[in-house]
C-alpha cells in the first residue's frame, strides 16, 4: 500500500470515533450489528478505514447499513442527506469526461469512485438505502448504468421526490450542482 493511501494512527483514531459517533446516533440503520465487530474488521483492513476516510472528507458521512453474512462483509453506504457535496457536478464516467469538448467538468463519479476505492450504487442498492431513510430530497446521485444504456450514450441517476423513489436517464457526460453519486465500500 502506498503511503497516500494510508492514515496515521492519529487520523485512523479520529475516523474510528467519527464513524462510532454516526453508528450510534443511527441504529435505525443497521439493527443488530455489534460496532466492536465493525471496528476490529476495519483495524484489520486499513485500506478500507482509508476509503472510508475519502468517503468522510468528500460529505458522504459513511455508516454501516448491511452485513452480508455470506462473504463476512460489513457494507458502508453514503448516509449524508443529500448527495455527496465534494462529490457534485462532475459527468459519469472517463468516457463521457472525455467526449466534452468544453466545460469539462473536474471529474467523473467513475473515475472518482476508482480514486476512493469504493463502488457506485446500483439502482436496487439506492432503493434499499431509501427504505431506511430519506435522501436525496434536493439533490440527485448517478447509478451504476448497464452497459448496453451506457453504450448509447446514456447514465442513470436517483432521486427521492413526493416521497417516491425515481430513476431517470440523462447524456453521461451531463453535469449538474445538485448532482453527484453514493458510494458503498465492503469490509
Amino acid at each position: 500500500m502506498s503511503s497516500d493511501r494510508e492514515l496515521t494512527s492519529e487520523q485512523s483514531v479520529e475516523l474510528l470515533s467519527t464513524l462510532k459517533t454516526r453508528f450510534d446516533k443511527n441504529m435505525h440503520l443497521h439493527p443488530g450489528i455489534d460496532w466492536t465487530i465493525v471496528q476490529k474488521k476495519l483495524e484489520a483492513n486499513l485500506d478500507k478505514l482509508w476509503s472510508l476516510n475519502e468517503m468522510e472528507n468528500t460529505g458522504g458521512e459513511p455508516d454501516v447499513v448491511e452485513y452480508d453474512q455470506i462473504a463476512d462483509e460489513f457494507i458502508f453506504y453514503d448516509c449524508s442527506a443529500e448527495t455527496p457535496k465534494g462529490r457534485r457536478s462532475i459527468c459519469f464516467d472517463h468516457e463521457a469526461l472525455e467526449s466534452r469538448k468544453k466545460n469539462k467538468p473536474e471529474n467523473s463519479a467513475a473515475n472518482m469512485a476508482a480514486e476512493m476505492g469504493i463502488e457506485i450504487l446500483t439502482e436496487e442498492q439506492y432503493r434499499k438505502l431509501q427504505k431506511l431513510d430519506s435522501f436525496d430530497l434536493k439533490t440527485s446521485s448517478w447509478v451504476h448504468t448497464p452497459s448496453d444504456i451506457r453504450e448509447q450514450g446514456g447514465a442513470l441517476f436517483c432521486d427521492r421526490r413526493f416521497g417516491h423513489i425515481f430513476l431517470y436517464h440523462n447524456g453521461a457526460e451531463s453535469y449538474y450542482a445538485a448532482r453527484g453519486f453514493r458510494g458503498l465500500l465492503r469490509v
